[in-house]
Formats: C-alpha cells, sequence, structure tokens
C-alpha cells in the first residue's frame, strides 16, 4: 500500500469518526438529560434531610417539548427547595414554555438569579472564540427582547425568592437558611459592593434573630456565572455552600481531558460538579451545573451530558 492511501484513508477514517461526533452532540447527547446526585454535609447535627434540586441554563425553546415533559417529571424527585441559577429563555417565544415546564414545582420553596439571557435573546457567534478566552460581554448595549419582567412574576408566584443583588433567609424542614446572591457576572452586572450590606441587612432582620436557643442558620451562595471574584466573595460572606451555572461543563469536552473551556475566569476543572472552593483561609462547597440546555444557535453537547442535579444537605457529623 502507498504512502498516498494510507494518508487518503487515515484522513476518510478522521472524517467519519468527526461526522459521527457531530452527529452524536448535535441530535442525541445534547437531549440525554440525565440526574446528578450529591450529598452535602452542612446542616447542624440532628437536622432533617433537604433535598435541593438545581436547575441551570435551560434555553428554553417553544418547540422543545421533550425539555419541558422531562422538567416537569422532575417533579418527582419531591424537592424541599429550588434553586434556578439562570438562562431560562432561548427564545423570545419561550415565557410559555418555562412556565409549563415548571408550573409542577409551585408551591415548593426556591431562589432564583439571572443570566444575560434572560434578558437578551441568542444570536449566531462563533464558536472558537471562546477558546481565546470569556465571549466578550462586556460593554456591548443591547435592548432586552425576552420577557423577564414575565418571568420575574412567574417565579416569585411559584414561591421562589429573587436574589439578584439580594439577600434573604428562609426555613426549610426546621433547617435555617440564610441566602445572598448576585446579577450576572459574566455581564459584570454583580454588585459585590452591596453584597456584605446585603447579607447584614438579612442577618439582622430574619425572624429568628431573638432566638438564640435555634439551630445555627446554614448560608447559601447563588450567582449564575461562576466568576473567581463571586466565589471568594460568597467564601468571605461566610457561604456554606454555592450554586453556580453559566459553563455547560465545557458544553464539549474530551474524553481523559475533560472541558476545553468554561466561558468565564473559573479553572477548567471546575466547569461542572461538586467541589471545594477555597479563598485564603476559610472553604465552601461548589455546586455548578452543567444545565440543561444550549443556544439554538449551538445545539451540541458532547462527553456533557445536560443535567439537573439533586443536592441532598444533610446533618454534620459534628
Amino acid at each position: 500500500m502507498t504512502r498516498g492511501r494510507v494518508t487518503a484513508g487515515a484522513l476518510v477514517a478522521t472524517a467519519a469518526v468527526g461526522a459521527a461526533s457531530a452527529a452524536w452532540g448535535t441530535l442525541v447527547e445534547r437531549r440525554r438529560f440525565g440526574i446528578r446526585w450529591e450529598t452535602v454535609p452542612v446542616l447542624p447535627p440532628g437536622s432533617r434531610d433537604v433535598v435541593v434540586l438545581h436547575l441551570s441554563d435551560i434555553h428554553m425553546a417553544p418547540w422543545q417539548a421533550d425539555k419541558q415533559q422531562w422538567l416537569r417529571d422532575l417533579s418527582l424527585v419531591e424537592p424541599d427547595f429550588i434553586v434556578n441559577t439562570g438562562d431560562n429563555l432561548g427564545h423570545e417565544t419561550a415565557n410559555t414554555a418555562v412556565e409549563y415546564a415548571l408550573e409542577p414545582f409551585r408551591g415548593i420553596p426556591g431562589a432564583f438569579v439571572y443570566g444575560s439571557n434572560d434578558f437578551f435573546g441568542p444570536s449566531p457567534r462563533n464558536p472558537l472564540k471562546y477558546f481565546g478566552g470569556p465571549s466578550a460581554m462586556h460593554g456591548k448595549a443591547r435592548v432586552v427582547d425576552l420577557d423577564i419582567e414575565r418571568q420575574t412574576a412567574f417565579f416569585e408566584s411559584l414561591g421562589w425568592l429573587d436574589l439578584n443583588d439580594r439577600a434573604r433567609a428562609i426555613e426549610v424542614r426546621g433547617s435555617r437558611f440564610e441566602l445572598f446572591g448576585t446579577s450576572d457576572a459574566h455581564r459584570d452586572w454583580d454588585r459585590l459592593d452591596v453584597l456584605p450590606t446585603n447579607v447584614d441587612e438579612m442577618r439582622s432582620d430574619v425572624p429568628w434573630s431573638e432566638d438564640e436557643g435555634g439551630p445555627a442558620p446554614v448560608s447559601i451562595g447563588v450567582t449564575h456565572a461562576p466568576y473567581r471574584r463571586v466565589l471568594d466573595a460568597f467564601v468571605t460572606q461566610g457561604a456554606d455552600v454555592i450554586f453556580a451555572g453559566h459553563t455547560h461543563g465545557g458544553q464539549v469536552a474530551v474524553p481523559g481531558v475533560g472541558a476545553l473551556v468554561t466561558n468565564s475566569d473559573l479553572p477548567r476543572r471546575y466547569a461542572s460538579g461538586l467541589h471545594q472552593w477555597q479563598s485564603r483561609t476559610h472553604w465552601s462547597w461548589l455546586n455548578v451545573s452543567a444545565g440543561l440546555g444550549t443556544s439554538i444557535y449551538a445545539p451540541v453537547r458532547f462527553a456533557v451530558r445536560p443535567e439537573a442535579v439533586v443536592v441532598t444537605l444533610t446533618a454534620r457529623t459534628a
């Protein structure tokens, strides 16, 4: 066999593998929704478990009936609390689809923050630019074209707390939770300058502020894009657990290597999963969701299944 034939055969084989991978990523894997299960021991000893359902990066389009039904079926998990870390809308007419998908969670307490794709519809982009660093969003003025007011009203009607640069408190199954969040750091919308004040005001006004005999509260930080400045600020404020999304787990990963990008300054090894995030001498649990969707202009996932995450908060042993 000549060298030319060997080279041609290798090129054909490489092209075939590439085509098969592309077909898998666009037609199969991006619709292989799954649940990742985690356990985090942060509650005071003797506490009852609190099951948290973490949803992120749904990027819903109105025609995605399979995603809508799968989300509805997540109610069978019977969560005690919902955390939604943003980018729910993926099309300018997707509000009805999101409402249909999340209606089964009405009455279950929760909290939410937004990503920029809750305000702005998707637009075509060159995916190769992500290898040069986070997508250039800063300073770009765009007209809000998604119905964010309708979405906020719906989430609040479900019983979810708005944590966009806010701090709130809630009791769930006998445990006390301090919740604080930021707006989308990928757009430089995060107001870390007001975070300490928000937390201090929340802690001075909680229902249990004068009940010194009750369980110690657990602090939870919630953000869309897990930029290091936000994670460090949450650790400084005493967060026991941090929830984030945005990365899509890299969206495309190489088996044995992992995510190639995070679209933020987060190191690639933190692109998805449960980790410990350390800032100076303190650390917090960090759960980064790979999310459930993609932009309609980049409908592919490879080696990164779309996911919802069920995090069971359980009692510490000591």
